[in-house]
């Protein structure tokens, strides 16, 4: 078993090998120097380690088909291979209420799937209208304030885009 601070120094140990194979610093004075820095660890950051809340657990994809909020063709998309998406008891009343096309805000913290929670009922938005014949418009308009924030959100459209 990794503790989580063998697994900090493991980390940094990999990196400042990594960082460090790129030149031979041949200059006594200047590789003194360069280890003295490496050594007060200016090149990353205290470790800072912080729990996960727990989140109450909501119905799975299915759950949600079965009970008409979602169509059958979302069930489908919203899966790990033959396993169902289990989401939150916040992503599942979200989607319930875009289904009932009411206003909703989502204020969770950090990793608690808010995207899932705008983004599911898009894609269900997407999937009824497809199977109505519907012309095909503009559905919905992300904006995301956050570079790391987007760039990791435009994998998740990707991926289901390809699905649908």
């Amino acid at each position: 078993m990794i503790k989580a601070f063998d697994f900090e120094h493991h980390l940094i140990d990999s990196y400042d090998r990594f960082s460090r194979s790129f030149t031979t610093i041949r200059a006594h004075d200047l590789l003194a120097e360069v280890n003295r820095q490496y050594g007060m660890g200016r090149f990353w950051p205290d470790a800072l380690l912080s729990l996960n809340p727990h989140f109450l657990s909501g119905p799975t994809v299915d759950d949600l088909v079965t009970s008409g909020v979602l169509d059958d063709a979302t069930g489908k998309i919203f899966r790990f291979g033959d396993t169902p998406l289990t989401f939150h008891r916040h992503q599942a009343q979200s989607i319930a209420k875009a289904r009932a096309d009411q206003s909703y805000v989502v204020t969770t913290g950090t990793g608690s799937g808010k995207s899932l929670c705008f983004f599911v009922p898009v894609v269900d938005a997407i999937m009824r209208a497809r199977k109505s014949g519907r012309p095909r418009k503009t559905v919905a308009i992300i904006v995301y304030l956050m570079n790391a924030l987007a760039n990791s959100q435009i994998k998740e459209i990707d991926t289901n885009e390809t699905m649908v």
